[in-house]
């Protein structure tokens, strides 16, 4: 590929380039791995990793809300727009994340003219139990 702009839009193919491209080496140290893509929707894995958790053993949320802002990045990018970035994100903590890897979905529910809104959960790896539930809004 000549250029990053010949990664988009993203496909399971093309996401581990783009994921290395498009964020910041801070982010990549939350350990998202396991990407799977389609046309407007995405996931990856999220261990539960130590140098994440708050002494009380749980994963902390700001790691919790860069992953649902990641993944649901990646899942708008699927699409044939350029995002200029996220305009808003609601999360909701549902219970501790404690116990297992989780893995955070995104779905694009609508993508406008202007704008596109996606809806995010993080379960448990193993049960599926909700942990985050996330809305957000991108510009294009």
């Amino acid at each position: 590929m000549s250029s990053a702009r010949d990664l988009f839009p993203v496909t399971q193919t093309t996401v581990d380039a783009v994921y290395d491209v498009i964020f910041a080496p801070w982010l990549k140290e939350i350990g998202l791995t396991d990407f799977k893509i389609e046309t407007g929707r995405a996931s990856a894995r999220l261990p539960e990793a130590d140098h994440l958790k708050f002494r009380n053993g749980g994963v902390c949320g700001q790691a919790l809300m860069a992953a649902i802002d990641t993944v649901a990045v990646l899942a708008v990018a699927t699409g044939d727009k350029e995002i200029k970035g996220t305009a808003y994100q609601h999360t909701q903590f549902l219970r501790s994340a404690r116990g297992d890897d989780m893995i955070v979905t995104a779905e694009v529910l609508r993508a406008g003219k202007s704008t596109a809104y996606v809806d995010t959960r993080i379960t448990f790896a193993g049960s599926g139990a909700l942990v985050a539930h996330a809305v957000l809004e991108f510009a294009f």
